[in-house]
């Protein structure tokens, strides 16, 4: 197989479980995989291929199962966090290496864990940006979310039901995101004390609570219809069926429950990003459940879609780490 100059993003699409995986890829080196969170695709990584191919990786960003130009299988349970990594196995063995080094972000930081958790033949080391590690246990997730909230439901919930989200989204993909990405962006979030968008109210819907008036500074007219033109083609099921997965995971991950990663690992937050503040708890465990960590950064002023909102400092963090990981094996 070919492999690409530091300079050329290359488009791939490999086999997969579910029939293909596409990817885009830049540089040569160690193998570092790049999983996305919802709802992005691989161009969350726009700013991250040329500067780990510059600093001498092999930078691979894929569009995970259900998004862009990858399979998007029809049933709900295709989706489950364990078939997802297997995925991931596959574009490691299809890019004719033997391990890599796994980075995600949202969603994509879940996926890379469990990836680390259940193939540490085959990662040997995790990023995971946003969404820290908590390991699987407790009530089913389900019952946790029902209880949140109160009188309003849990954004979570509002997913989980088939075709209720699409209905929302799907006449007005552009718009949505635009407020999507705006209600979680530090420059844009409403204001303390507003109506928090990770709430729907009784009959109403989630983009009620979204911003309105401009996009938040990292994402342009032509980023935007970028990601509006993937979803407008492949409708937002396959994105959601993950929301529509977490107990089944809960389910799969029983031999898991309470399991520590022990690779070496790295944690990148957003200081705004309700991600890190509701889930500070998982943050603080990291000496038991994260033993392997050798970098954690909470980024000032920050919210959610870190890799994007903050590339500068996310690629230094980022290369920095892989530096030591490198340097250590």
């Amino acid at each position: 197989m070919p492999q690409p100059s530091t300079t050329d993003r290359i488009h791939r699409l490999v086999p997969a479980p579910a029939g293909r995986t596409h990817l885009v890829e830049q540089g040569t080196g160690p193998l570092v995989l790049l999983v996305h969170g919802f709802p992005e695709s691989w161009y969350s990584w726009r700013h991250q291929l040329p500067a780990l191919a510059a600093a001498g990786y092999r930078a691979v960003a894929v569009d995970v199962r259900g998004y862009g130009r990858s399979s998007r299988p029809e049933a709900p349970t295709a989706y489950r966090i364990l078939e997802l990594v297997e995925d991931n196995v596959a574009v490691v063995k299809a890019l004719g290496e033997e391990s890599a080094i796994v980075v995600g972000h949202d969603w994509g930081a879940n996926i890379a864990a469990v990836s680390a958790l259940v193939r540490p033949d085959v990662f040997r080391a995790v990023g995971l940006l946003s969404v820290p590690y908590a390991p699987r246990g407790g009530p089913r997730p389900s019952e946790i979310f029902a209880q949140m909230g109160g009188d309003e439901e849990f954004y979570v919930s509002y997913f989980q039901e088939p075709g209720r989200a699409e209905a929302e989204i799907e006449p007005d993909v552009r718009g949505w995101l635009a407020g999507l990405y705006a209600a979680l962006s530090a420059d844009t979030m409403p204001a303390p004390g507003a109506p928090d968008p990770h709430f729907v109210s009784p009959g109403g819907a989630q983009r009620d609570r979204f911003p309105t008036g401009r996009l938040p500074h990292w994402l342009d007219e032509h980023d935007l219809d970028l990601y509006a033109g993937e979803f407008e083609r492949t409708g937002m099921t396959g994105a959601l069926n993950r929301y529509r997965n977490m107990d089944r995971d809960w389910e799969d991950l029983a031999d898991h429950d309470g399991a520590p990663i022990s690779q070496p690992s790295l944690f990148i937050g957003g200081g705004r990003d309700a991600s890190t503040t509701w889930l500070a708890d998982a943050i603080a465990a990291y000496p038991t459940t994260l033993p392997g960590l050798l970098s954690s950064h909470l980024l000032d002023d920050c919210g959610h879609w870190i890799q994007q909102e903050r590339p500068e400092d996310v690629n230094r963090i980022l290369i920095d780490w892989l530096t030591q990981v490198t340097s250590d094996k």
